[in-house]
């Protein structure tokens, strides 16, 4: 099975690819889709949703796992990265692919056993659980491909 772990963002999104079969995770690509600071909002927009659409379309994933928004201090942050979002819900829908959402506190969870776990834990255990030399960069690719090892492990396999 192919999850695709998605990070959210308002300038980029990262993307982490794994396979999940006999219960175990392993890397099957990571990315980070960024656009131009001069493009409008909408241009953005348009862009990463070409580009996530090229990505699920190479490597078609059976299911997309989305890091859900849990709180914000700044509300612009929340407004721009709600718009991201639905760019990738949008492109999800038109694979006609399952999408799981998952607050930040549910991956740290599944991930360290700590819901409040700080970013380099999380990143640590990417690493361990896919068995790589390094930690993925950038940190939205961790980001994303932690989504992905928290949404196999909720599976019923």
């Amino acid at each position: 099975m192919l999850i695709l772990g998605i990070d959210p963002g308002t300038v980029a999104i990262g993307l982490g690819l794994i396979e999940y079969k006999n219960k175990k995770a392993t890397l099957v690509a990571f990315d980070c889709l960024a656009t131009k600071p001069e493009e409008t909002t909408a241009e953005r927009l348009n862009d990463l949703h070409q580009k996530l659409t090229k990505f699920i379309k190479k490597y078609k994933p059976e299911i997309i796992t989305v890091e859900d928004l849990f709180f914000f201090k700044n509300t612009k942050t929340v407004i721009k990265v709600s718009q991201a979002r639905g760019v990738i819900l949008l492109a999800a829908s038109q694979q006609k692919i399952t999408v799981y959402e998952y607050t930040p506190l549910q991956i740290k969870q599944a991930l360290t056993g700590y819901g409040r776990a700080e970013k380099k834990q999380v990143q640590h255990m990417v690493k361990a659980v896919l068995g790589l030399k390094e930690i993925p960069k950038p940190d939205d690719a961790a980001d994303a491909l932690a989504a992905a090892i928290c949404c196999a492990h909720s599976l019923k396999q």
